[in-house]
């Protein structure tokens, strides 16, 4: 199942280009417990993505035993993915993400969680990739065991680079601040031009897969 990373890889580096999550991370990390709750939202959103991706897969793969052909309807799946990612690439120029206001109330570790969990659910543009790996996941016929292996292991590729925020201040205490707060800006704006080039890449890379193989019979990855 290695060879599949070669269609994953560029999905999850358009899946971490997540300004919100980040900004979370960094409010909860100014907060009374910063490496505690700014690693509560960090696991919050990466349990509710690992959830969700259990549950789309069993929806979309109940959808392939529905037509009796899975393989099919998992490329006509891609090929819908790889529109929509055109679309998202389209809308999401110059866009910025949701951030938390100041005057949020002081976060408790449950609070914090549950901001993670829900942040899943703000911004299309960043959830949308995800759809994709799953779709990847699903074209490439893996037992229950090896996809949620898969799923499992592509969630915790994604919380990596957010870990950087309770690990700074873990060992920079509030000298941390001002390096996540410019960390912050930065991505924004990144997310901001990158977002856009990205998601049309792997929405044309979705969209020439698809297109290969009902021409052809046979996939690119």
């Amino acid at each position: 199942m290695t060879e599949i990373w070669t269609a994953l890889i560029p999905i999850l580096l358009a899946d971490v280009l997540n300004p919100v999550l980040f900004a979370f991370m960094v409010y909860a990390a100014g907060t009374n417990r910063p490496v505690q709750n700014s690693s509560a939202v960090l696991l919050g959103h990466t349990v509710a993505y690992l959830l969700a991706g259990i549950v789309l897969s069993f929806g979309l793969e109940s959808v392939g035993e529905r037509l009796a052909n899975p393989k099919r309807i998992d490329f006509f799946i891609e090929l819908a993915l790889g529109i929509i990612l055109l679309w998202v690439a389209l809308r999401s120029r110059n866009a910025q993400g949701k951030k938390p206001e100041t005057t949020s109330p002081k976060l408790t570790l449950a609070t914090a969680f549950g901001y993670g969990m829900v942040i899943n659910f703000i911004g299309l543009p960043f959830a949308v990739p995800y759809f994709a790996a799953i779709s990847q996941i699903l074209k490439a016929d893996p037992s229950f065991f090896e996809a949620l292996l898969l799923l499992l292991a592509y969630n915790v590729l994604y919380a990596l680079p957010f870990a950087i925020v309770p690990s700074l201040i873990a060992v920079m205490g509030s000298r941390a601040q001002p390096v996540l707060d410019k960390i912050n800006r930065t991505l924004d704006r990144l997310s901001g031009f990158l977002m856009p080039i990205v998601l049309a890449l792997v929405g044309l890379a979705l969209l020439a897969d698809a297109v290969t193989y009902f021409v052809t019979g046979e996939s690119l990855f």
